[in-house]
C-alpha cells in the first residue's frame, strides 16, 4: 500500500513526520513522494500561530478530496494542531479517518493497525529517532536534542502544545549522531524549542558546549550547527565552543523578538535590550565573520509607537544577516491573548511592512560584502535548465536562507562540499564560480 505524507511547520515537526515515515517503512509500505499516488495519506500539521492553523486545515480539506477524485483511503491527520484541538477537528472534519495526538505517538502503529485491519496489535515498531526516515537530503539531517518547552513566553503556545521542556539524554542524542554519520550524513543541524537549555533538567546546567564538542569528535560530520539559541543563555563558553571548532559553523540564530524592555518584560522574556546588545557585540568581536538570524514580533500588546522605534532602529543598525519578521497572532491559553491592550491590524500590518522594508535594504548591505570573498559550499541541487549547481554556504540553512548558484561546469557535484568565489549577487542569493 502506498503512503504519502504532508508535513507542515517547522523542522523539530519534521523530524516527527520522517519517525512516522520509518514506522510505515518498517512495516513494509511504500513511501511515496506524490501524495496523488496515495492510498493513505498523511499530515503532519502546526498549530503554533493563527496563520498555520489555517494553512493545515486548508491542507486537510485539500488533501480530502483525493479520497473522493484520487486514490486515497484513508486520511491521518497527526501533530500540534490535533494535539490542541482534536475533539474540534473530529467534529468538524469528517473527511478525516484518523486523529493521532502528540501524546498518543507511543501507540502510533497500533492506531494505524486498527484503522486499515480493524485489529489493535502490540507496538513492536517504535515511533523514534533511529528509526526514523530522513527526507532533507543525502547530507544535511536535523537532529533533535530536546522536546516541548519551560520558558513560558506569554505570546507562545508551544508548552501547552509539547509539554514541559524534555532533555534527551546526551549518549542516546549521540548514538543518533553517530548512525548518521555512518550513513553519510556531512551536516548536522542541532534542534529543539531553546538548543541552550539543553541539558539543564537532567544533569543541573547546560550541555550545550559540552554536546556540541563531542558532535565535532564524530568522524564524518564537516558543518555542525545550532538553531534556536535564546540570547539570555548564549554563555561565554558556547561562544568559545563555536569560535573553537572548525566544524561548527559560525551561525547563531537568536530570536530576541523584541528590544524594548517594556516589551520583552510582558513577553515574559528573561533579558533586557541593553544585554541583547551587548551580547551581539560580543558575538561580532569574538567571530567577526558570524552570521546573525533573528526572529521580531510586531504588535505584541501594548506596544506603543516608542517600542516600535526602539525595534526599526536595532534593525537598523544592520546586527542581523538574517530576520524573520512576524505580526503578533492571539493564540488561545496564552497569557498575552488575555492582555486588554491588543493592537489593532490595521496597525501590525503597518509595523510589519516598515521593518521588512528597513531588513531588505540591510540585508541587500550586508550580502555586497560576500562579493570576491571564497567560500566553502555544499551542492545540493541543480537549477531548472542544469545550467547552474545549487548550494549553500556556512551562512545560509536550508529551506530559510539564501543559495549560492554556480555555473554548471557538467562534473557530478551533487553532495560534495567544493570551494567557490563570489562573482556577483542576485537578490538575497549569491552567484559563484568553481576554484
Amino acid at each position: 500500500m502506498n503512503v504519502g505524507f504532508v508535513s507542515l511547520g517547522c523542522s523539530k515537526n519534521l523530524i516527527d513526520t520522517e519517525m512516522a515515515i520509518g514506522v510505515f517503512k518498517n512495516n513494509k509500505f511504500n513511501i511515496v513522494n506524490n501524495v496523488k499516488n496515495a492510498e493513505i495519506i498523511v499530515i503532519n500539521t502546526c498549530g503554533f500561530i493563527e496563520a498555520a492553523k489555517q494553512e493545515a486545515i486548508n491542507t486537510i480539506l485539500e488533501m480530502a478530496e483525493y479520497k473522493i477524485q484520487g486514490k486515497c483511503k484513508y486520511l491521518v491527520v497527526m501533530g500540534c494542531l490535533v494535539q490542541r484541538y482534536k475533539k474540534e477537528l473530529e467534529k468538524s472534519l469528517p473527511e478525516v479517518d484518523l486523529f493521532i495526538t502528540i501524546d498518543e505517538y507511543e501507540k502510533f502503529w497500533i492506531k494505524i493497525e486498527n484503522l486499515i485491519n480493524k485489529k489493535y496489535i502490540e507496538n513492536s515498531n517504535k515511533f523514534d529517532y533511529l528509526n526514523r526516515v530522513i527526507t532533507t537530503g543525502n547530507k544535511t539531517a536535523y537532529l533533535k536534542i530536546a522536546e516541548g518547552c519551560s520558558n513560558r513566553c506569554t505570546y507562545c503556545a508551544i508548552p501547552y502544545i509539547r509539554g514541559p521542556y524534555v532533555s534527551r539524554p546526551m549518549e542516546e542524542v549521540l548514538e543518533e549522531a553517530n548512525k548518521l554519520a555512518k550513513q553519510g550524513y556531512k551536516e548536522i543541524i542541532v534542534i529543539a524549542q531553546d538548543t541552550t537549555r539543553y541539558g539543564e533538567d537532567l544533569y543541573g546546567n547546560s550541555m550545550l558546549s559540552e554536546l556540541l564538542e563531542k558532535l565535532c569528535m564524530i568522524d564524518g560530520f564537516e558543518w555542525i550547527r545550532f538553531l534556536y539559541a535564546y540570547p539570555e543563555s548564549i554563555t561565554d563558553e558556547l561562544i568559545n565552543t563555536v569560535k573553537s571548532n572548525d566544524k561548527i559553523c559560525n551561525y547563531f540564530d537568536i530570536p530576541i523578538q523584541h528590544i524594548s524592555d517594556k516589551i520583552l518584560k510582558r513577553m515574559n522574556r528573561r533579558i533586557t535590550g541593553e544585554k541583547i546588545e551587548d551580547l551581539i557585540n560580543k558575538i561580532k568581536t569574538e567571530i567577526p565573520n558570524a552570521i546573525l538570524r533573528t526572529s521580531l514580533i510586531v504588535g505584541f500588546p501594548g506596544e506603543t509607537e516608542e517600542d516600535f522605534i526602539k525595534l526599526k532602529k536595532i534593525v537598523e543598525k544592520g546586527y542581523f544577516n538574517k530576520l524573520g519578521v512576524f505580526t503578533y497572532s492571539k493564540e488561545d491559553g496564552t497569557p498575552a491573548a488575555k492582555m486588554t491592550d491588543q493592537i489593532h491590524y490595521a496597525t501590525k500590518k503597518r509595523r510589519y511592512n516598515e521593518i521588512m522594508k528597513i531588513a531588505m535594504y540591510t540585508s541587500r548591505e550586508n550580502i555586497k560584502q560576500y562579493v570576491g570573498n571564497e567560500y566553502k559550499v555544499l551542492i545540493e541541487n541543480k537549477s531548472f535548465d542544469e545550467s547552474y549547481y545549487i548550494g549553500r554556504t556556512y551562512m545560509d540553512i536550508p529551506e530559510t536562507d539564501g543559495v549560492v548558484f554556480i555555473k554548471n561546469n557538467k562534473e557530478n557535484l551533487l553532495g560534495q562540499f567544493i570551494n567557490v568565489k563570489i562573482t556577483d549577487i542576485k537578490d538575497y542569493d549569491l552567484i559563484a564560480e568553481i576554484i
